[in-house]
């Protein structure tokens, strides 16, 4: 992934020893061990959270369609009776 070899991690590691001392580079070294195991557990739960979320059925439109049908089909009926009940104007 990040094409290190072993010449710069032994290069890295004996600059943090440097940096840090002997005393500190274990905590350090702990400290972020923990921090990538954290990064790694939360991109995996992200990656099986998208995941679920891309397997998840479709949501069926048939019975919107329906619903939609119905409510137009009661409208026009609501309509109707309106019309013919309105009195006609005279044209004179």
């Amino acid at each position: 992934m990040f094409e290190i070899g072993f010449t710069e991690l032994l290069l890295v590691g004996i600059v943090a020893l440097l940096v840090l001392g002997p005393e500190r580079l274990p905590m350090a070294a702990r400290g972020l061990g923990r921090g990538l195991g954290q990064a790694r557990r939360a991109m995996n739960a992200l990656k099986a959270q998208v995941q679920r979320e891309i397997d998840m059925p479709a949501l069926d439109a048939a019975p919107l369609q329906r619903l939609e049908q119905q409510i137009r089909q009661g409208i026009q009926l609501d309509a109707a009776p309106a019309h013919d009940a309105a009195p006609a104007k005279e044209q004179a």
